[in-house]
């Protein structure tokens, strides 16, 4: 009797060290390249942030207007964002994540570049509203793109090592973009021209990239055996079936979900924190440091780096747990209390620790946000859903900044807008615990 139980044991260990190497070849063949993207997607996205400090005068804007100008441009990023999301995952589904992958990223990288021709506030209107309508589609096709590949345990982490590079964004990107801007003059180009061309075209380089390399799914990787395709398709299906929540499979279920429209709502809230952030933080470091525009980068850098820490121990505690809702309230009120802290401090050593703190909470909220999200879609209702979550809620994305701008202009401080990302990520924390679900079966088979 108990050798057969110690046979079993000895099965049921081979089994499971087979299923983690499966997990790690997939994660070390897709992420690196995934993360490359985002990366690239992210710097394109916020560089706006670092060429505020010297478009104003090539714009024509008044000072006394340009907080809400340019609140208002960088936020139109996101309302095209909105309007073209759906219908971009959907095509998504049907062509092939390779083609319309690598079709955002050489929109986006060509249209990103454009930018330097700008002269007037409305072709910085227009250009952001392009950048946001070509680059829609992205994160959240890359989102439905990793359910084809990591089951519900493992989705956490590996959300949270993609959207990881939007944080290894603004650790580069923010030093690189201070440095750019440093090129005033060169060659008759402003600093900002330079900005927008140098990180532009590396998303039309990679964009041909991921068409040659990236495969469609797990039926198209030649680097997995067929019993390992056959053991993740079982795996992901079985998933399917010991749901304790009935899986929307239909396009029409997601939008009739509350479940989908709450996530949506607690999205909204996260991205008008979070962009509300990232698109003015370079002009607080600014205001409260008054250092040059490189030093500002290497400041900015600092809680991106703290944020990438964050991101993904919680994430790796969310996996292991099989807990989501927790994890992302958790986040939130991190957040929330950060935001509180650095409107309150005068010394800027204590304003710049609270304002990291902030962007850790809102940042290691994402990946059991997003794993929260998918856990119960499938097929096109996944495809809608995921994408309807992504446009309703990047609409944050442009709330948030315009908001600050707004603020701004009329307190002439920061400390009233801070407070308000603060509360925006205060009540999606909140909102996050009236979400029920229970922990995933797997989880507590394996815990």
């Amino acid at each position: 009797m108990s050798a057969t139980i110690h046979g079993m044991n000895a099965a049921a260990q081979t089994e499971a060290h087979s299923e983690r190497e499966i997990l790690r070849r997939i994660t070390w063949r897709l992420m690196p390249l995934l993360f490359l993207c985002y990366i690239i997607a992210y710097v394109d996205r916020i560089n706006v942030g670092f060429a505020k400090l010297q478009l104003r005068e090539a714009l024509g804007v008044d000072e006394q207007v340009w907080g809400s100008v340019y609140g208002l441009g960088a936020g139109l990023f996101f309302f095209g964002y909105f309007l073209f999301e759906v219908p971009s995952n959907l095509v998504l589904q049907r062509v092939g994540a390779r083609v319309w992958i690598a079709r955002i990223m050489i929109v986006w990288g060509l249209i990103s570049a454009c930018m330097l021709f700008m002269s007037s506030k409305s072709m910085f209107y227009v250009m952001r509203f392009l950048l946001g309508a070509a680059e829609a589609g992205f994160f959240p096709g890359v989102i439905l793109y990793l359910t084809y590949w990591f089951p519900n345990r493992e989705r956490a982490r590996a959300i949270a090592l993609f959207a990881m590079g939007g944080v290894i964004a603004g650790i580069i990107g923010s030093p690189l973009s201070g440095a750019i801007l440093g090129m005033n003059g060169w060659k008759g180009l402003a600093g900002w021209q330079w900005l927008f061309l140098i990180e532009g075209i590396p998303a039309v380089l990679v964009g041909f990239y991921v068409l040659i390399k990236l495969p469609n799914g797990p039926h198209e990787a030649r680097w997995l055996a067929d019993g390992d395709k056959q053991w993740l398709k079982a795996r992901l299906d079985q998933e399917i079936n010991d749901s304790d929540e009935p899986t929307r499979n239909r396009l029409s279920e997601a939008f009739k979900s509350g479940r989908v429209w709450m996530l949506c709502l607690m999205y909204f809230l996260l991205n008008a924190g979070g962009y509300g952030y990232e698109m003015w933080l370079p002009s607080i470091i600014k205001s409260f440091s008054g250092t040059s525009d490189v030093v500002v980068g290497w400041l900015n850098a600092i809680p991106y780096l703290a944020a990438a820490a964050g991101m993904f121990l919680v994430s790796r505690h969310s996996d292991r747990t099989g807990e989501r809702r927790w994890h992302v309230a958790a986040g939130a009120l991190c957040s929330a209390i950060g935001f509180a802290l650095s409107s309150y401090f005068q010394n800027p050593f204590l304003a710049m620790a609270a304002l990291t703190m902030a962007f850790v909470g809102l940042k290691a909220a994402l990946g059991p946000f997003w794993a929260l999200g998918t856990a119960f879609l499938s097929g096109t209702a996944a495809a809608g859903g995921i994408a309807l979550i992504n446009s309703v809620g990047n609409l944050g994305g442009f709330a948030g900044p315009a908001i600050v701008g707004i603020v701004k202009d009329r307190t002439n401080s920061s400390v009233a807008a801070l407070a308000l990302l603060g509360g925006a990520l205060l009540l999606m924390g909140l909102l996050s615990l009236t979400i029920r679900t229970k922990p995933m079966r797997s989880a507590q088979r394996k815990s």
